[in-house]
């Protein structure tokens, strides 16, 4: 069974870090474009920061100098280490990834995963 799994979430006082990361697994041909979301209470979802097989990133305006996007892609890993949080930044994250096999090439959601920025 393909799936994403996310982890590393959790609490966090304001100008901490966290480091989520998210894995796909299972029969995996290969791994495209993958991206962060975001989803607070409220609001609509997100795109914080996606990043090409290549290494090209893209990254929202509210968070450039504070998060970073990376992968592995040996590992079919992409990570997003968050510095400087603030309160606003709370909110369920999820994964993104574009999954590819012999002509074909899907999307997957992680389950998400929540962050909490609270002194």
């Amino acid at each position: 069974q393909v799936r994403l799994v996310e982890s590393g979430g959790g609490l966090a006082q304001p100008g901490g870090s966290l480091r989520l990361s998210c894995t796909a697994s299972g029969r995996i041909f290969g791994v495209e474009d993958m991206a962060w979301y975001r989803q607070a209470p409220g609001k609509q979802r997100e795109l914080v920061a996606g990043i090409t097989r290549q290494g090209i990133t893209n990254i929202i305006e509210s968070v450039k100098g504070r998060f970073t996007i990376s992968r592995d892609n040996a590992q079919n890993t992409v990570f997003l280490q968050m510095d400087g949080l603030k309160p606003e930044d709370t909110a369920v994250y999820y994964c993104w990834a574009q999954l590819v096999w012999p002509r074909i090439l899907d999307v997957y959601w992680g389950q998400g995963t929540q962050v909490t920025v609270s002194s």
